[in-house]
């Protein structure tokens, strides 16, 4: 049946766009510049696409492939792979980018399917504003409870908050500059079939 067909189809798409957004963000893993304890990567360009292109559900899905498939032992993370990540300081970071994703995503969700500049840029800083509510107190969990290292408050949010924001400041503006173009090719609003009668 023709319906049959375009769900199948489409339903073929999306797992196929989860997977390459999953595969981008393990390679943004390995794009980077090592810093102390919390590695600057592309991981959060990729994760934040994810949202943009694939939508609020679906991006935080191919995200939560990604972190799932390091933690089942894939050396996808930027220190490699296993269950035993969860007690690394950056952990926190990767599961901040599930809800940063599906936030993203959720923000940039209209009927026409073609989300202005502003909004755009505004979701994806509130997406990133998701994976720092994250990542920064589990950060400090893991150092103090873990690690037995305490970190002041004030090293917390110069050395973990402000010194990234920079930089992932301008991942924003690409991600914005390309999810602009690319929005409306990839989240289309579906059109409703209005044959009555399928052919088979």
């Amino acid at each position: 049946m023709r319906y049959m067909k375009t769900s199948n189809r489409e339903k073929t798409y999306k797992i196929a766009l989860v997977a390459m957004f999953a595969a981008l963000s393990a390679i943004g893993a390995f794009i980077r510049v090592p810093m102390p304890m919390v590695p600057f990567t592309l991981q959060l360009f990729f994760t934040t696409m994810a949202g943009l292109l694939l939508g609020g559900e679906l991006g935080a899905l191919s995200v939560g492939v990604y972190v799932l498939l390091g933690l089942l032992g894939i050396p996808v993370f930027t220190g490699g792979g296993g269950f035993s990540y969860v007690l690394q300081p950056s952990f926190g970071y990767l599961l901040g980018m599930i809800p940063g994703a599906f936030v993203t995503g959720k923000l940039t969700q209209t009927k026409d399917g073609k989300p202005g500049w502003i909004r755009i840029i505004l979701a994806c800083y509130a997406g990133l504003m998701m994976v720092y509510l994250v990542g920064v107190p589990y950060l400090y969990m893991v150092c103090r409870f873990h690690l037995d290292k305490i970190i002041g408050f004030r090293v917390l949010l110069l050395d973990y908050f402000l010194t990234f924001m920079p930089a992932d400041a301008i991942k924003m503006v690409l991600a914005t500059i390309v999810g602009y173009r690319l929005i409306p090719v990839l989240r289309k609003p579906r059109k409703k079939n209005t044959e009555k009668n399928p052919v088979v």
